[in-house]
């Protein structure tokens, strides 16, 4: 349980959330990250770092739905596909050097896929492998629930690998990935260890939450528009792949 939550930490959580949202992530695996790193018990990361997602990934769903990004046959079945596999991950109990593993691993692959560039001239236009996408869902849903993540930052990098859509339509389906996820990973995490840990994990890291609204909400309203997308891109991935290999060095 957190006794008094760090001032750093809370910026931490801010950064993480204005950065994420911008490109239509919740930053559920920094945040998971960064409190394995503060030393916090680590049953507890997956209910804090579910409950941030949601805070942030809702309302950017919310506003992409309304501005007509979101294609929504397509989404909804890699949503449907992943959903129920990150339910069933959510269930499994893992040690804690495994999540920690598993966690580092998982950030630092990430942070290399978002780092390759894709040639302006080409995005919007689907490679052979794009069709191949659906099969992919619900193996990322598993891992998701199993580490307590959205799996945003694990389809995204996909769908620009394989020019599923444009990167506004992209971010628009890592957002409902990442909230329909959240939701069910979590409801897997709650029925393994209990609404009584939820609600400590929760009471704890009130000023973390307050912290990833307005990170999350000054994200989605102005971090595009301030700094080039590129630009906010390689920022998330150098973030991501520092936190990843401090977790890998500690595991």
């Amino acid at each position: 349980m957190i006794g008094a939550v760090p001032v750093l930490l809370a910026v931490g959580f801010f950064v993480t959330a204005l950065l994420y949202a911008s490109v239509g992530f919740g930053g559920g695996s920094t945040y998971s990250a960064l409190l394995a790193l503060s030393g916090l018990d680590y049953r507890l990361l997956p209910l804090v770092s579910l409950a941030c997602n949601i805070v942030v990934v809702a309302g950017a769903s919310i506003r992409f739905a309304r501005a007509g990004i979101t294609l929504w046959k397509p989404a909804l079945v890699l949503v449907g596909l992943a959903a129920p596999a990150s339910f069933v991950g959510g269930l499994i109990p893992i040690g804690r050097e495994t999540f920690l593993a598993l966690l580092g691993a998982s950030l630092v692959l990430t942070s290399l896929t978002m780092l390759i560039p894709v040639a302006k001239e080409l995005v919007g236009s689907p490679t052979r492998l794009a069709r191949w996408v659906p099969f992919v869902a619900p193996p990322l849903g598993f891992l998701a629930g199993l580490v307590g993540i959205g799996g945003g930052i694990f389809l995204a990098p996909l769908l620009h690998l394989v020019r599923w859509q444009g990167p506004r339509a992209i971010a628009a389906t890592a957002s409902l990935f990442i909230l329909v996820n959240s939701l069910f990973g979590l409801a897997g995490q709650l029925l393994k260890s209990g609404p009584g840990l939820m609600g400590q994990a929760i009471g704890a890291a009130l000023p973390l939450l307050l912290a990833v609204v307005i990170g999350g909400q000054v994200g989605s309203l102005l971090a595009v528009r301030l700094l080039p997308l590129h630009w906010i891109r390689w920022l998330t991935a150098v973030l991501v792949l520092v936190v990843g290999v401090r977790l890998l060095a500690g595991a």
